[in-house]
This record gives C-alpha cells, sequence and structure tokens, in this order.
C-alpha cells in the first residue's frame, strides 16, 4: 500500500491563493487550439479541376453570362471563403500566467480534497491489477499521477498505463489543463516539493 497525504487548502503555501480563475481559462483555451488538427481545407475556383471551356455563349441564350463551370455558382465549383489548412491556431501564454494557471487548478483540487501527495509512485510488479488497487483506494472516480520521472518501459507507467481512469505523467509534462482535467491529482513528494519551492 502506497501512503498519502491529503493537501488541504489552508496548508498550501500563500502564491496558490487568491488567483484569478481567468489565467485558467486562457491557458486552457491556448492548449486546446494548440492541439487542432488544422486539417479542414475546401478548395477555391483555381484549385478546382475543370472549367476550361465556356459553359455556353456569352451572349443571345437569355441567361446570365457564365465563364467557367468551376465558378462558385455552379455545383461542383469552388468554395468561397472556405477553411484553409495554412492557418495558425497557437495562442501565446506568458511563463507567469502559466504558472498561476496550474496553482489554481492544484488550489481547487485542495480546497475539494482531492489533492495527494505520496513518497514514492512505484508498482514493482508491474501488473495492472496493482495499480488498479492503488487507484480505487483513493476512492475518486479518475485521478493524473504525477512521478518525478519515468524511465523507457518503466514496471510503473506499463502498470498504469492500461488503465481508463488514471493517466500516469513525468512532473515536466504537469500543466494547468491536465490538472483541471482529472478529479482528482496525485503528485510524489519530490515534484510536490519542488513546485512549492518555485512559487
Amino acid at each position: 500500500m502506497i501512503n498519502r497525504t491529503v493537501i488541504k487548502r489552508d496548508e498550501l503555501p500563500n502564491s496558490f491563493i487568491g488567483i484569478n480563475p481567468h489565467n485558467l481559462y486562457l491557458y486552457c483555451k491556448a492548449y486546446a487550439s494548440g492541439l487542432r488538427a488544422n486539417t479542414a481545407k475546401s478548395k477555391n475556383r483555381s484549385e478546382v479541376r475543370g472549367g476550361g471551356k465556356k459553359p455556353w455563349s456569352q451572349k443571345g441564350g437569355g441567361r446570365a453570362r457564365a465563364g467557367s463551370r468551376r465558378s462558385p455558382l455552379f455545383v461542383g465549383g469552388g468554395v468561397v471563403f472556405g477553411p484553409k489548412n495554412n492557418r495558425n491556431y497557437k495562442q501565446k501564454v506568458n511563463k507567469k500566467q502559466k504558472k498561476l494557471a496550474l496553482y489554481y487548478a492544484l488550489e481547487q483540487h485542495a480546497q475539494n480534497e482531492k489533492l495527494f501527495v505520496v513518497d514514492n509512485i512505484t508498482i514493482e510488479s508491474g501488473k495492472t491489477k496493482d495499480a488498479k488497487k492503488f487507484v480505487d483506494s483513493l476512492g475518486q472516480r479518475d485521478v493524473l499521477i504525477v512521478k518525478e520521472s519515468i524511465e523507457f518501459n518503466d514496471k510503473t507507467s506499463l502498470a498504469f498505463r492500461n488503465l481508463q481512469n488514471a493517466y500516469l505523467i513525468e512532473s515536466n509534462e504537469l500543466n494547468a489543463y491536465l490538472a483541471a482535467a482529472y478529479h482528482s491529482v496525485v503528485i510524489e513528494k519530490a515534484v510536490w516539493d519542488k513546485l512549492t519551492k518555485e512559487s
């Protein structure tokens, strides 16, 4: 059994308290924008195939003049003002704002008593059932687990990777979006000490 400590709001450093929630909103918005695949693309009239021949004579038919079947007015023609895949969706977020957003997300977990600190997160057996026992012992819907470092093919990461309600990350991957997305957060003591020291 891995021993854990529940971090409450009044145990947090002062830098975690009184942060404007708008920082978290801006960070999550920028994070989600950065995840966009940016693959939506429509062809304009110069990119659509065909349309070399004039559909009908300029005059004498009683119809409006037309120069190409690839005009947006025709079925199969180009699209006017359609999406392009060269758009940049990235949004800038300052370093200080990123830090404040993370502190706010963790402060909310602490307020709800869903922020846990453990000495070491290790599943020696590498078995999913042992990782599940640990997650179930927390009594939470889902959990973000933050480990100081994860080696390639680490047994602990192998144990957690098949659990739908748990996500194991390294300390350098921790951000406000992930912290806010999960119902509870478990952090190794070394990572927590570094976080509070930096604050």
